[in-house]
């Protein structure tokens, strides 16, 4: 309806009418959508702020925006985590249900007429849930349009609704007035129970229970006739809802309606504001710029430390100018394009909703980073690098030397979002960007002299904006100078001809005063790529497309019965202890150490057998005691967590091993879900490693079917998980195969972070039902939850009730929580949910002042009166000994039985996603076409000497690819794995030889085609031993970067600070390769062992090079009439390449291999906890000896 989903698989019918009219853009609309899209680093109240300074007319003045902002604040109860950062994954800051009343509150400050919202209740408790829906009524009252998609609201919820849409399947069970609905249905059979919620009952009547063979035939049946009976009652009655003919304005009043965007002047304000605070705030992608200039220029300055005017120096100084030209560009490049594939999804946003102009985004994202990036880090590059290489030491030489590395860092940021705007993932947007700088680099005339380009691609030079930097540089510097010619006679001496800036420019292909007019080029293709890439943003739009259903083969009736699980009496019971329990978090910057409470000790027992649920509002710190319980609280440089307390396992403290084995745990997300697999792949493939070795391959599958079933997932089966970009199962759907997938292995203990967050009532029934089944079975299951139905409330065991701030209110039998408030003076009434009534009474009202200090000081005295001897725990019969606790223990999977089906899943994964696997080949194959294309044919003149070995040094480049490959694959899979290796189902080698199983084909694959490529059509010696030669030192180039991917992705979760690390080394390596520079320092030179490109330079050279003779045109010739190089002998004796070859690719191999064995052995380090545990061992010795 809104006009959000595209893709020609799409069919829509009928027609959506706004005041009469099909035009959407005349009305000011906003949608909240289901994910929350928020900048981690900004608090709740600049989100807020940011949001009213874009959506808010600029008639509305700054004081009127920030009093909005305060009571969207108050209206949402968002006051307590105002000034709490959103946060992320890797830090913690708002709860789920803080983040989804933020969202909210972003669309409400638009001041829309129509307002959509899809599930805004998700993940918030059910007071929160009842205050948001009774603020859109009243917005709804004021004259605005609310349309809310919503899957189980609490009774009072279901008052305040106006019209109802009841669909089941995609087809309507009723369409009209709320007040209607309930007779409606009456008339037809299904009368309302009493004390039942009106909206469970009804969805429950509308669902189809396909769990069993019967029920859902009775249920199928139920549903057919509610739809046949809708369409009869449509059939009857002209105007179904049997609501009053719609008024349709005129369009002369449709004008007004008409939104006023801010001015462009204002959207740049906010967003440069707004990014600066961003950036700054992200200290490990703001350091990662400025290190990665600061340990360039040092290295490669190092380099080529003071060049000399000797032959070998000028050629050194040549490779000195193209790395400050290119390489320091091309670093800027890849960070740009991978940091702005998690930026650009904010800007798809706002952009979708009007409220960000395409101009407003490009201007600010460069003049916020003005004084932070773009500035400082080519001046730091230049300070640093020109002065070091001992370069022409004029004021005016350096002024032009940097403002060409300006122009540089410009051109790289701008082509990034040209990139972007391409592709909106790294693997497409790497990609593009790595093909044009390959282009570039060849058409620069470094490598290739530019006169010798082939005719067909010499006119890719002025295509090139590197050819205009390294001109521009090269001029700088060797126009007008003469080298130390050991002959006497100077400049005029015919034999001193090749020290003479003048030769050394034209040898380099450049024309004279080649300095003004390449700057003027260089900014012109900065203002064209920002340029196209607003074009491209404009009419190539990042949609939503819908996937493709996969057909099964798999006949769905089979295998329906139910699951036959071990009786209660042959499973070893757990009951779960807390003494004292408490939580604090320390968080540890520059300046200071800050210590915030996240749970207060309490004291609390979880008994087999029932349901423990952990109820509270937002914030109260139900999901990090979870965690705690867990054992999944990770600590990291700043953050560190302390725990107080016990928690015991039937009397003992268990070890870390033993809560692993036996605890299973449901994250509050769907992270550990592969998206390109289908919901019963998933689950058959969670099977087969989860579930013991003693089943067979059959059982496990009739284990995920039976899952599969109970779980209500048939009708989803085959449909593939999805993610942002791929339209693929349901958020509720999802929500349910992470469930089933944990409890595949019915495991002794059940944490679930609320399970029943994103679905609809009777699916939210039918977990609890398997919840409770499994409970009943002898298992412990402890639940927290957000907003329980009515009928639920019954079944709970034992409830601990947190208050905000960690506060224990309640700990103890459900059935005691009512007499415990009633005690207080707070009863609870006949017809209300005492989940709700409990929620509600502990939850401090934030939206009006008075109602806040009545309510605050009310939670104060619940939490005062509380004492956790009230209940005196129930002991268990037996008290377990450290012996029978251990033998609970389930051991992860091991190597022979994870491998195969680890590697099968892995395999499905990656080829159902078009663009890494076009990616993957196309990184190395069209690096290989773009070779042949301006190398072919290889000559034997003097050009040719600086044209092979910079045929050469083009293949070192593989190096990147290899890490791009990785960047584009492996963040992915790693997070996945983390998650499956925190669950203990297989361990750090079964994942590690999957991923490099499915690499090392391609990567052959790749090779091989590169080197046809590379000696058929360049003119390599066409050769079987050439041949593969090459290709095997294509093969160990890209796999050392895959490797080296893989060990900084594994050091550093943020992959922008891995990318810039990485870039950084890749390019000291191509630079110490043995062409660009001729005289390393010798402790450089020491690490320069550890290089592939060394070893990969030093083999290829001979093997290409030895047998060569080289001719030369008169001009060039000496006085002796002799070419300055006639043989490829003195090629290698020039650049000390004269090494045994056999040798060097022997040590390539070896190098090879051991990358990817250190790449392994950091995973099982950081994994395994090596470091962490030495140095407990270390600390426990110091202690005992103390």
């Amino acid at each position: 309806m809104s006009g959000r989903i595209h893709g020609s698989r799409l069919s829509v019918s009928g027609r959506t009418l706004f005041n009469g009219s099909e035009d959407s853009a005349a009305i000011r609309s906003a949608y909240v959508i289901q994910q929350d899209v928020l900048l981690p680093t900004l608090t709740v109240r600049e989100t807020l702020t940011y949001a009213a300074q874009l959506r808010l007319d600029s008639s509305v003045s700054q004081q009127e925006r920030r009093q909005l902002v305060e009571e969207v604040i108050l209206e949402l109860s968002l006051k307590e985590a105002a000034d709490t950062r959103i946060g992320d994954h890797e830090h913690r800051g708002c709860s789920g249900g803080e983040k989804r009343r933020t969202s909210i509150g972003v669309q409400l400050l638009s001041n829309p007429s129509l307002l959509w919202l899809d599930e805004p209740t998700t993940g918030l408790d059910s007071t929160s849930a009842f205050q948001i829906v009774k603020s859109l009524q009243h917005l709804a009252r004021k004259g605005r349009t609310i349309i809310v998609t919503i899957h189980q609201p609490r009774s009072e919820i279901w008052s305040l609704f106006d019209n109802i849409i009841l669909l089941t399947k995609g087809s309507p069970a009723y369409a009209g007035n709320a007040r209607e609905c309930l007779p409606y249905f009456a008339r037809l059979g299904y009368e309302l129970p009493p004390f039942v919620n009106p909206a469970e009952h009804l969805i429950d009547i509308v669902s189809v229970d396909n769990r069993s063979v019967e029920a859902e035939e009775v249920a199928q049946a139920r549903v057919d006739s509610i739809k046949q009976a809708w369409r009869d009652h449509c059939s009857q009655s002209s105007h179904p809802s049997g609501s009053e003919e719609p008024k349709f304005v005129t369009s002369t009043s449709q004008k007004t309606l008409t939104p006023k965007h801010n001015s462009l002047i204002q959207q740049i304000r906010v967003l440069t504001s707004r990014t600066w605070i961003v950036t700054i705030r992200d200290p490990m992608g703001m350091f990662g710029s400025l290190v990665e200039a600061v340990i360039m220029s040092v290295i490669t300055g190092w380099i080529f430390l003071q060049l000399d005017g000797s032959l070998s120096g000028i050629r050194s100084k040549q490779g000195a100018l193209y790395t400050a030209a290119a390489l320091q560009g091309y670093l800027i490049l890849l960070y740009e394009t991978y940091r702005l594939t998690t930026d650009i999804h904010l800007f798809d946003e706002e952009s979708r909703q009007g409220v960000v102009s395409i101009p407003g985004f490009l201007i600010s994202r460069r003049l916020a980073r003005f004084f932070i990036e773009d500035i400082p880090v080519p001046l730091i590059f230049s300070l640093i690098f020109y002065f070091m290489a001992g370069f022409r030491t004029d004021g005016a030489e350096f002024l032009i030397f940097f403002g060409v590395i300006l122009l540089q860092q410009y051109i790289a940021v701008c082509f990034a979002t040209t990139c972007i705007a391409v592709s909106r993932n790294f693997a497409g947007a790497s990609l593009v960007a790595n093909l044009a700088y390959t282009l570039q680099s060849m058409a620069c005339g470094y490598f290739i002299q530019s006169n010798t380009i082939p005719i067909y691609v010499r006119w890719t030079k002025w295509t090139a904006y590197v050819f205009y930097a390294f001109g521009a540089l090269a001029t700088n510097e060797f126009e007008g100078r003469f080298y130390d010619c050991p002959l006497p006679g100077g400049p005029s001496n015919p034999a001193c001809k090749e020290y003479t800036g003048e030769f050394i420019l034209a040898s380099l292909g450049f024309p004279r005063n080649w300095v003004w007019r390449p700057i003027l080029a260089l900014l012109g293709f900065g203002i064209a790529f920002y340029v196209g890439a607003a074009v491209l943003f404009k009419f190539w739009k990042a949609e939503l497309v819908m996937a493709r259903a996969r057909p099964s083969n798999t006949d769905d009736s089979a295998g329906k019965e139910h699951m036959v699980a071990r009786s209660a009496e042959e499973v070893r019971t757990i009951t779960i202890r807390l003494e004292a329990y408490g939580l604090d978090i320390e968080k540890r910057s520059w300046r200071k150490k800050a210590t915030k409470v996240i749970l207060k000790p309490l004291t609390a027992d979880f008994q087999p057998g029932t349901l423990n649920v952990i109820m509270g509002p937002s914030g109260s710190g139900k999901t990090s005691l979870l965690n705690s319980m867990a054992g999944r609280l990770r600590d990291d440089m700043t953050t560190r967590y302390k725990k107080f307390g016990t928690m015991q396992f039937n009397g003992l403290a268990p070890s870390e091993d033993v809560v692993h084995a036996i605890c299973s745990f449901v994250t509050q997300d769907d992270d550990a879900l592969l998206a390109s697999l289908t919901v019963r792949e998933t689950l058959r493939y969670a099977a087969g490693l989860r579930l013991p070795k003693w089943m067979s391959r059959e059982q496990k599958t009739q284990r995920a079917e039976d899952i599969l079933m109970k779980m209500g997932l048939k009708d989803c089966a085959d449909n593939l998980i999805g993610n942002d970009l791929i339209k693929g199962i349901s958020g509720g759907e999802k929500r349910r195969v992470t469930i089933a997938v944990q409890i595949l292995t019915e495991p002794r203990i059940l944490l679930l972070d609320e399970p029943l967050s994103g679905l609809d009532a009777f699916t939210a029934l039918s977990i609890m039902d398997v919840l409770r089944g499994l409970a009943n079975e002898g298992r412990t299951l402890v639940v927290t939850i957000h907003q329980p139905r009515s009928d639920l409330f019954s079944h709970f065991g034992n409830i601990l009730l947190l208050a905000r701030g960690g506060h224990p209110v309640f700990a103890g039998p459900a059935r005691d929580m009512l007499p415990h408030f009633a005690a207080q003076g707070h009863h609870c009434s006949k017809t209300t949910n005492p989940a709700d009534f409990a929620l509600d009474l502990i939850t401090v009202d934030l939206q009006h002042e008075a109602r806040e200090e009545a309510s605050r000081a009310k939670v104060r005295c619940l939490i005062e009166s509380w004492t956790s001897d009230m209940f005196p725990a129930t002991r268990t019969a037996s008290i377990a000994t450290p012996a029978e606790l251990g033998q609970l223990a389930r051991a992860p999977s091991t190597f022979p039985s994870a491998f195969p089906i680890l590697l099968r899943r892995a395999t499905k994964n990656f080829f159902r996603q078009p663009d890494l696997l076009t990616a993957r080949i196309m990184q190395v194959v069209g690096l290989g076409i773009v070779l042949a294309l301006f190398f072919a044919p290889l000559k034997n003149d003097y050009f040719a000497v600086q044209n092979r070995l910079g045929f050469l040094v083009e293949i070192a480049p593989l190096y990147f690819v290899g890490m791009l490959n990785n960047i584009a694959v492996y963040p992915n899979e790693r997070d996945v794995f983390y998650r499956d290796y925190d669950d203990r189902v297989y361990g750090v080698t079964a994942f590690f030889l999957t991923y490099t199983a499915i690499e090392v084909p391609f990567e052959i694959v790749c090779s091989l085609l590169f080197s046809v490529l590379a000696t058929l059509a360049c003119g390599l010696q066409r050769n079987a031993e050439t041949f593969f030669i090459i290709a095997f030192n294509a093969f160990c180039i890209v796999s050392c970067g895959e490797s080296l991917g893989i060990a900084f992705n594994t050091l550093f979760a943020h992959t922008g600070f891995s990318v810039n690390c990485m870039s950084v080394f890749l390019s000291v390596a191509q630079i110490m390769g043995g062409v660009l520079s001729l005289s390393i320092p010798p402790f450089l030179q020491a690490f320069n062992h550890l290089s592939p490109i060394k070893y990969a330079v030093g083999n290829m050279a001979p093997y290409t090079l030895r047998g060569q003779v080289f001719e030369c045109e008169d001009w060039q010739r000496l006085p002796g009439g002799g070419c300055p190089i006639t043989t490829g002998k003195q090629v290698l004796r020039l650049y000390n390449l004269d090494r045994n070859p056999e040798r060097q690719i022997m040590a390539l191999g070896i190098v090879t291999v051991v990358y990817r064995v250190v790449a392994w052995g950091l995973l099982k380090c950081v994994k395994e906890r090596w470091i962490g545990r030495a140095w407990r061992r270390v600390a426990g010795r110091r202690g005992g000896g103390a």
